[in-house]
């Protein structure tokens, strides 16, 4: 008979670390969005160092590479870690916080009185922030970025700073959860969230992690 033929393994697992950018003078307080000109706070810039640490721990030889938002509070997140692990960083267009169009700049405190803010909380994915990008659209993009960067680094670890909605839409996708659902997802600064992403499909390790991720290195 024949020898059978060998079936072509797929590539190689390829980790993720996906961390929020540090505490800047408006979290929790106003929308942002894409406005540039935002700095990482005091605050954020020493939560920054932690999460290098924190990352430099998995081993810094096995980062393969530190991407970022082009956004000046994440490429100051992302500078420390880069520096860790010894790697520049690089700015990625589709790690980008979501285009909150007419709403950007807005307080929180009178968002939350709008009609919309109901359905940006309970059917976020029929929802389109007025001139801008809907819920739907950012999570298709941050997770065809995602998906993009493990190709590029197969077998590799990489990390990607970026921001909260985009984080909570790429965990809620690896985990097989309905965009609908993803506002119950707690994503702090400079958390770390770890998706596998293997040719089986992601596997989600750790979300909005604050603590040890020696364990997560690849082996």
């Amino acid at each position: 008979m024949p020898a059978r033929k060998r079936t072509p393994d797929g590539p190689k697992p390829t980790l993720v670390l996906l961390v929020r950018h540090g505490q800047t003078p408006t979290t929790g307080q106003s929308l942002p969005g894409r406005a540039p000109g935002l700095h990482l706070a005091d605050t954020g810039r020493a939560q920054a160092e932690a999460v290098a640490e924190r990352i430099a721990a998995i081993g810094a030889d096995k980062v393969a590479a530190v991407y970022a938002s082009p956004l000046e509070r994440t490429r100051e997140t992302a500078a420390p870690i880069g520096r860790a692990v010894g790697q520049r960083v690089r700015r990625d267009r589709g790690l980008l916080e979501c285009d909150f169009g007419e709403w950007t700049g807005r307080a929180l405190k009178d968002l939350a009185k709008l009609p919309e803010w109901t359905t940006v909380q309970r059917y976020p994915s029929g929802f389109r922030f007025p001139g801008g990008e809907s819920f739907t659209e950012m999570q298709t993009r941050i997770t065809g970025a995602l998906a993009g960067l493990a190709a590029r680094h197969p077998g590799g670890t990489v990390v990607a700073v970026s921001h909260a909605d985009p984080i909570k839409a790429a965990v809620a996708h690896a985990m097989g959860t309905h965009l609908d659902l993803f506002q119950r997802i707690v994503i702090s600064p400079c958390s770390v969230s770890a998706i596998l992403y293997t040719a089986g499909g992601p596997a989600v390790l750790t979300v909005n992690n604050v603590g040890d991720l020696s364990t997560l290195a690849l082996s």
